[in-house]
């Protein structure tokens, strides 16, 4: 039934078309009260879909905003501890920096090969759909389902409550209030920082865009001010940690393979800027150059970083430092030291803003390619986001927040990362062969996907190796439940009694439909027709 205030659907834009040619989510006697749809549609043909909105920068700022988190400034110790000497430590580093960029260059190859958003997902999608009916979809949705379900909004989660640790420093250290009795203020704030995350992910790329544009240069800042202070403490005598060299190394093969361990998952985010492909501007170029711009910057700031705090502390104090770059700062910098807890809080929030944002992108794909709820591959038609994608994945976030601890969570699903890491270098040698045809603009030699696929064997197996714990049996419980998942709902394609409405709520509240072109509003009475035309066709 019509109510006063709704207006006919043939007055609005038509929603998702099933395979008969009927909508989707309404019937020629159903209404929608959107009228948000007609406003956007003034003049010509209006585009309701994700638009290219990141240029070069803003490719580098994404990457950089996702590798340099937390991290380097709070616990960058353990590569220093396994590889037992300043010397090798510093080896250390650099090496994982090179491996991580030979691995960039391969996604940046796929990124043009393929490009979606979705970085491993729409690669596995692309490589292995077609290989066999149920096992070629199922490394996607695996894919799909750990990164949207688990892994990304738990680490939004836990970056958010190290922002709100870090905003509260400097008052706890000013006031000297007792740290336990502040924790409840500590989630408020971590909830405020995720509201702000979701809503400024829903509101506008373009917002998104300079937000994280500001904090990864104040974040690079921040970096050159360690750095710079490393230079000034070095020239004034603290250099007696650095004169130590390699002495002290550790030769045990096990020490050194959790050197890199440490130092290669300290970079993990390079390959953040292919979940966004279809949003980079001129993708076969800014792809490519974002990664040879981004991911060496990294790695020069991440070995001088290193160097300064080595030369500062030594190895007892950066391992019993809470936060080694807080600790260096009050060491050096003195009254100036309160910009280092300002610095990682603001790094911080910058990276949950851009993780956010990168992974509500393969949420987006996975519900067009119906691994995910269809509703979250919809696009609000004013702000061409994917406001429910974003929506959920700041839902799941806030549960994460209030259940409280969950790194354990995260350290059982963290390692599948570096596993869909190698099946995306299988990818890329299985479309050499597939699709040789395909115009490559870029393409890195052969020797590099086997590679990082043996480095990521490499990373996938020594946690477990070194560290046997029950919580990989709680991984492999997750894989084995989105299998449940997977085959009623995937491939039996399953369909819940209430998925309809609950799919018109969602474009109600969010205002979004299916990303498609459609015409202004003297050209909707025609849709039906050119829909019947295209039927027939």
């Amino acid at each position: 039934m019509e109510s006063k205030n709704d207006i006919p659907l043939k007055e609005y834009i038509p929603v998702a078309t099933t395979e008969n040619g009927a909508n989707d989510l309404a019937t020629h006697d159903d209404t929608l009260p959107t009228k948000a749809v007609d406003n956007t549609l003034e003049e010509g043909k209006k585009d309701v879909t994700l638009n290219r909105e990141l240029g070069l920068f803003s490719a580098v700022s994404l990457i950089l905003g996702v590798m340099i988190g937390s991290g380097i400034f709070v616990s960058p110790a353990p590569a220093l501890s396994y590889s037992g000497s300043v010397g090798m430590c510093t080896v250390v580093w650099f090496v994982c920096g090179v491996i991580s960029l030979i691995g960039a260059l391969a996604f940046a190859e796929l990124g043009t090969v393929v490009p979606r958003s979705g970085a491993e997902y729409a690669y596995f999608t692309e490589s292995f759909n077609n290989l066999h009916p149920f096992w070629g979809p199922l490394p996607a949705f695996i894919c799909s389902w750990v990164y949207v379900v688990v892994l990304r909004p738990a680490e939004v989660a836990v970056i958010t409550l190290t922002f709100a640790e870090y905003i509260c420093q400097p008052v706890i250290d000013h006031y000297h209030i007792d740290k336990n009795s502040i924790e409840n203020v500590k989630m408020y704030i971590a909830l405020g920082a995720l509201g702000l995350i979701t809503f400024i992910n829903i509101a506008s790329v373009k917002l998104y865009v300079k937000i994280q544009n500001i904090f990864g240069a104040f974040k690079v800042l921040v970096c050159v001010v360690i750095i710079g202070a490393g230079i000034y403490a070095i020239s004034t005598g603290y250099t007696d940690n650095l004169k130590t060299g390699f002495k002290g190394t550790h030769t045990k093969p096990s020490s050194i393979a959790l050197a890199f361990y440490s130092g290669l998952w300290a970079y993990d985010g390079w390959s953040t800027v292919t979940t966004v492909t279809e949003e980079i501007k001129n993708p076969s170029r800014n792809i490519p150059l974002s990664i040879l711009i981004s991911v060496p910057l990294v790695t020069l700031l991440y070995v001088f970083m290193n160097v300064a705090y080595m030369a500062v502390l030594t190895i007892g104090e950066m391992e019993a430092a809470p936060a080694v770059a807080v600790v260096f700062g009050e060491r050096i910098l003195g009254t100036f030291s309160v910009i280092i807890p300002i610095g990682v809080a603001l790094a911080t929030f910058g990276c949950a803003l851009s993780i956010q944002f990168s992974i509500t992108r393969l949420c987006y794909v996975a519900g067009q390619e119906g691994h995910m709820i269809k509703a979250f591959s919809y696009v609000n038609v004013k702000r061409l986001t994917p406001a429910p994608a974003v929506a959920f994945q700041g839902l799941i976030s806030l549960i994460f927040i209030m259940c409280g601890s969950i790194v354990t969570l995260i350290e059982f699903a963290s390692f599948f990362i570096w596993i869909f890491y190698g099946v995306a270098m299988v990818s890329l040698i299985v479309l050499r062969y597939t699709k040789p045809g395909v115009h490559r603009p870029y393409k890195v030699p052969i020797w590099i996907p086997y590679f990082i696929f043996l480095v990521a064997l490499f990373l996938s197996v020594t946690p477990i190796a070194t560290d046997p714990s029950p919580k990989y049996l709680f991984a492999l419980a997750f894989i084995i439940s989105g299998i449940f998942v997977y085959i009623p709902f995937v491939y039996y394609k399953m369909k819940l009694p209430l998925m309809d409405h609950f799919t018109k709520l969602i474009q109600v509240v969010f205002q979004a439909v299916p990303p498609e072109k459609y015409e202004n509003q003297n050209n909707v009475d025609n849709v039906d027709n050119e829909k019947t035309k295209a039927d027939k066709k």
